[in-house]
């Protein structure tokens, strides 16, 4: 398993799944838990460490949509609860 982190150093306690983050929220990515696959894919669709998002859609169930750069890009539950952002 693969932990990209923003700093280097052990998370910090403000650190969420983007799952978690509130409909409205924006919030910056600091690192993704996960294999190389689910890196490189979350890479190909701009979510990079260090973007900021814009919560588009969140709540209990289903996708997350997330805006990026001025794209709306929907993310599954299991990939959103391994991309840690820190509210901004």
């Amino acid at each position: 398993m693969v932990s990209e982190s923003l700093d280097e150093e052990q998370p910090a306690s403000g650190d969420v799944a983007l799952s978690g983050v509130p409909e409205g929220s924006r919030a910056r990515i600091v690192r993704v838990e996960g294999g190389l696959g689910l890196t490189s894919r979350l890479t190909s669709m701009g979510l990079l460490r260090g973007e900021i998002v814009t919560v588009l859609r969140g709540g209990e169930r289903g996708p997350c949509v997330v805006q990026v750069k001025g794209a709306r890009i929907m993310v599954g539950r299991g990939m959103a609860n391994r991309i840690f952002v820190r509210p901004v």
